[in-house]
């Protein structure tokens, strides 16, 4: 049994959202604030014992116009349900899948309400809506429109935070997949009876103060002593725990019977204080000392030293100590499903940014290990009976992005809808690229698998040809921004550069366009023609007639020819959000290059003394002289006063337009400050991930 499909509808940037997870493991991947954290606070309050309930904050952006639209019907004197028709909700929808064989579904059997033999999925519908009350418990009372709109709009948003709690509440409805309108109300509590739900947060409060212990390792215990004492299979670990809870309980015996007798002979008689009719009180003391304070709040968890000195957590280092930490989560989570009576039948664990503090090839071992950790829970501590778990990851790592599986990732995008409010966009790489044939699939899988995947956390990128380009492509980035007086630089922008090759550029095309990345491709032109014997060799481009770059030929054709190539107009090297770079004359109708080194010597005669003749001949025999790394270290760290070759710069202010990365975001909560000054009121909001 298994969640295998999501959709999400008006909850913070998540507007209307559907996610496919994995079987095991679903790594979720994207830029800040794209709607990672939304989505494992939204299952943190659907798993959580307590009544499910949302705030107005949580509803997305795009809902507010719901709500105006639904006061104006109220003003206007709509009936009742004409106004909760206005009205918005966020829902929630899981598609369960479940073995047709399986002996017992648990608590999803409530919920299989189809007659279709082939179906294999449960539908679960879980909706925060209005109650039948709703527009008079949200608007009565509130003061029509005046002739400020906004100060209006402000004056209803206040109110409806407050009225809100009561003019909602959730239901829970199974739904039949193959039947839209066969539905079965259920119990909410249904929903944490099927899925239990575990959290790893992004901060964890391992901070880096030695000066104090935390001891946030030794929370932990607590757990595994709880669990340890039901375990319905391992009796070792049962004995243990039942003789730990003894030897508290007899501790407890001894301090009453003589600490609490000599503690209470320190309290004085209230005859001492001589106060008229106060008759003495017989106080005593009695010490409380069970097993559970023992642990939560005076057990430590420590690592062994020498010479029977052991150390605190705080001398470890942050990333052991977050590696440990998230592996006793591990254990508690599955402790804690193993002595549940009646186990849930999934288990969802959401990790929220693992890698804080790890090195990139711990990052890497940890989401390799998760398959391994849940087997060897399975088969050590649970005599091989299966450990329904699904993990939920959610990273900033291209390491981690790096190890998942390409299929297993979920790309989060966050985009602007048409009334410039922001939304979330999930990409599922499992359902392909759009039309990428399948080798171009299986080369991407393989070249991000050896590569860092930084395309999944940029908002631009380049792609270059080789190690020429990518030693200078700071400092020439550096100077293009500084010529760009006025306009975007591209230097304070999240950028990602990866060395592709011109044979294997136009291969990233499919990836690009679906994960709608702005994205400048710098190749080279290599003209070429053939010899006496018909097979193609590298020529200067005033003496070519095709080209061997296979991104080149992949966006204009295979026949294309350099002087046609020279005649494209930029709109022509543009196509949706990609745009490719390659050489062209430093002046127009000037001599052309035919690769970045050439290009360069021909951007800056004036270091490079050519003599007469042909330049274009001429550069492209001294750049044939040349060590393209040594070259390119050269002039990227000894002699830095240089120009950028013009197609290069060219694409680099292109590049530099458009969506320009914003400033990082606010964090994902709602402050609100208010300042009198002369009596009026000055309020100011920040919003993060709350669409």
């Amino acid at each position: 049994m298994r969640i295998k499909h999501v959709e999400i509808e008006n909850f913070r940037l998540l507007r209307k959202v559907a996610i496919g997870l994995e079987e095991r493991t679903t790594v979720i991947v994207g830029r800040n604030n794209s709607g990672k954290t939304s989505i494992a606070e939204l299952f943190r309050r659907l798993l959580s014992e307590r009544s499910l309930a949302f705030k107005l904050e949580d509803f997305s952006l795009g809902c507010h116009e719901c709500f105006w639209t639904a006061f104006d019907a109220f003003r206007a004197g709509a009936e009742s349900s004409d106004v909760r028709g206005h009205l918005p909700s966020i829902t929630i929808t899981l598609d369960i899948a479940y073995d047709v064989d399986a002996p017992d579904l648990g608590p999803l059997s409530d919920c299989i309400i189809d007659l279709n033999p082939d179906c294999s999925e449960a539908r679960l519908v879980l909706t925060f809506g209005p109650r039948a009350t709703a527009a008079e418990t949200l608007f009565a009372g509130i003061v029509a429109p005046g002739e400020d709109v906004a100060a209006d709009r402000i004056a209803l948003f206040r109110a409806l935070g407050s009225r809100l709690p009561a003019a909602y509440a959730s239901s829970l409805e199974a739904v039949d997949p193959n039947d839209p309108t066969n539905r079965k109300a259920l119990e909410p509590k249904t929903l944490t009876a099927l899925v239990h739900g575990g959290f790893i947060n992004a901060q964890r409060g391992l901070d880096d103060d030695t000066h104090r212990e935390r001891d946030v390792l030794g929370k932990v215990v607590e757990v595994l002593f709880q669990s340890a004492l039901t375990d319905p299979l391992d009796p070792e670990k049962r004995t243990t725990a039942e003789q730990l809870k003894a030897a508290v309980e007899q501790i407890q015996g001894d301090l009453h019977v003589g600490f609490n007798a000599k503690l209470t002979s320190l309290l004085p008689t209230f005859d001492l204080f001589g106060y008229p009719g106060l008759a003495d009180p017989g106080l005593v003391t009695e010490t409380s000392f069970d097993v559970d304070k023992l642990l939560n709040d005076h057990t430590k968890v420590r690592y062994v030293g020498v010479n029977g000195v052991t150390l605190p957590e705080t001398y470890n280092g942050l990333g052991v100590r977050n590696l440990v930490y998230m592996l006793l989560q591990l254990l508690r989570f599955f402790r804690e499903y193993q002595a549940s009576p009646a186990a849930a039948g999934v288990h969802l664990v959401f990790i929220e940014e693992p890698e804080a503090h790890l090195h990139p090839q711990m990052q890497e071992v940890f989401i390799r290990q998760l398959d391994q950790i849940t087997s060897a829970f399975v088969t050590q501590l649970n005599e091989n009976r299966p450990w329904p778990v699904q993990f939920v990851v959610t990273t900033h790592s291209p390491h981690m992005a790096n190890e998942a599986r390409f299929e297993s990732m979920r790309y989060f995008l966050s985009v602007t809808d048409g009334e410039g409010l922001r939304r979330s966009v999930i990409k599922d790489l499992r359902q392909g690229m759009g039309d990428a044939p399948a080798p171009d699939r299986e080369f991407l899988h393989q070249y991000l698998t050896l590569t860092r995947c930084d395309l999944f956390f940029a908002d631009k990128a380049v792609l270059i040809e080789g190690t020429a380009e990518r030693l200078l492509l700071p400092a020439m980035i550096r100077k293009t921004d500084a010529a760009a007086a006025g306009e975007p630089k591209l230097g304070s922008q999240y950028l990602t550069v990866m060395e592709v090759g011109g044979a294997y550029a136009h291969r990233f095309f499919d990836l690009l366009a679906f994960l709608e990345l702005r994205a400048l491709i710098i190749t080279d032109i290599d003209a070429v023609k053939p010899n006496d014997k018909g097979k193609h060799v590298a020529v200067p481009v005033a003496d070519g007639q095709f080209t061997s770059n296979g991104c080149i030929k992949a966006w204009f054709g295979n026949a294309v020819s350099p002087a046609a190539l020279l005649a494209k107009t930029s709109p022509d090297k543009m196509t949706g959000s990609r745009r490719l770079a390659y050489q062209i004359p430093e002046a127009d109708g000037g001599p052309c290059a035919r690769s970045f080194e050439d290009a360069f010597i021909l951007a800056n005669p004036e270091r490079f003394p050519l003599g007469d003749g042909e330049a274009a001949a001429l550069a492209y025999e001294h750049a044939a002289e040349q060590k393209k790394s040594t070259f390119a270290l050269e002039h990227a760290i000894e002699h830095t006063d240089w120009n950028v070759p013009r197609y290069i710069s060219d694409g680099l202010r292109w590049l530099a337009q458009g969506n320009p990365a914003p400033l990082e975001p606010p964090p994902a909560v709602a402050v609100e400050i208010v300042a009198r000054v002369a009596g009026v009121a000055v309020n100011v909001a920040e919003v993060g991930e709350n669409g």
